[in-house]
């Protein structure tokens, strides 16, 4: 399945296609299009937009989009997946940075991969899904 959702890729447009290929779609396909264009990719491709305004896979009720399809796709049964959501949810949402003392540290690396990567947004994906492995581990351990 193709996902699609904006460019310049930070902690949840991050977060999110490392979610997906883990526990929703091994074989997903990420698309990253300018902000005014993922509307119309997501018709012509089939795509399932995410981390877009009104979504259902968006900012919706207070959530992340990584928050969002953790819900959709019902993996809140998963402890360590549901404390890696927090620390996911604090390091996106600006407001809500307090809530999970990891959240700081996490939005640093996402904010330095962007500095360092710019719009190359796969290639932050591919960069920053060994990070990904490594706090959903630590997640586990604590859970």
């Amino acid at each position: 399945m193709k996902w699609v959702t904006r460019e310049n890729a930070n902690v949840d447009r991050v977060a999110c296609p490392w979610l997906i290929k883990r526990f929703v779609d091994p074989e997903a396909e990420f698309l990253y299009v300018p902000r005014d264009e993922v509307s119309a990719v997501a018709e012509r491709e089939g795509a399932i937009p995410y981390d877009v305004p009104g979504v259902e896979l968006g900012h919706v009720d207070g959530r992340c989009s990584f928050d969002s399809i953790v819900l959709k796709y019902g993996l809140q049964n998963d402890a360590a997946l549901v404390r890696l959501a927090q620390i996911v949810h604090a390091a996106d949402v600006g407001a809500d940075i307090d809530t999970s003392p990891e959240g700081r540290g996490l939005k640093a690396i996402a904010h330095g991969f962007a500095l360092l990567h710019g719009l190359d947004d796969h290639r932050k994906i591919e960069l920053e899904t060994p990070v990904y492995d490594a706090l959903y581990a630590w997640c586990q351990r604590q859970a």
